[in-house]
């Protein structure tokens, strides 16, 4: 399973980098700002300095490092568990979820803030502005969820003391 995970984590790890690449230098949606692409979906140009929903925004100039830093060490407890794992499910989900963080700790390291541009709206609702690295790690976290509610329950021990009642 660990090559089926580490096969998933380079897949994801290069596409986010492409449409990042595409994104800041085809379409040069910096100085575009935003562009429509369907009706519920825009480019949009966004730095996120922070992590999930602009959290941790205001951590100065260490910022990106400690992110970074602090991204890295789940990485690395993500291998152990991909190490571990005999489930092709879970592999699939730790890939994608290493993956999508080894992708954004390029953008910190590279731009100091995480490239952002996939905008879905739809009825005067407005989502954050993610990238594909984000879509795995929510994807990849939404496995794990489902691969959890699949594991038998932990039945009580049997024997022993006897209930009072």
């Amino acid at each position: 399973m660990i090559r089926l995970g580490l096969i998933l984590a380079v897949l994801v790890l290069a596409a986010d980098q492409a449409s990042k690449a595409w994104v800041l230098y085809g379409l040069h949606l910096e100085d575009v700002g935003s562009i429509a692409v369907m009706p519920l979906l825009n480019f949009t140009m966004v730095w996120n300095h922070g992590v999930t929903f602009g959290l941790l925004n205001g951590l100065g100039a260490a910022g990106p490092f400690v992110l970074a830093g602090i991204a890295l060490a789940v990485v690395i407890g993500l291998y152990l568990w991909l190490m571990r794992t005999d489930s092709a499910l879970v592999a699939v989900a730790l890939g994608g979820i290493a993956g999508g963080a080894v992708g954004n700790v390029i953008d910190r390291l590279r731009f100091g803030a995480v490239v952002d541009f996939l905008h879905a709206h739809a009825f005067g609702y407005s989502w954050y502005v993610f990238n594909v690295a984000d879509a795995a790690i929510v994807g990849g976290v939404g496995l794990l969820l489902l691969d959890s509610l699949k594991q038998p329950r932990l039945q009580p021990p049997s024997g022993g003391a006897k209930e009072r009642s």
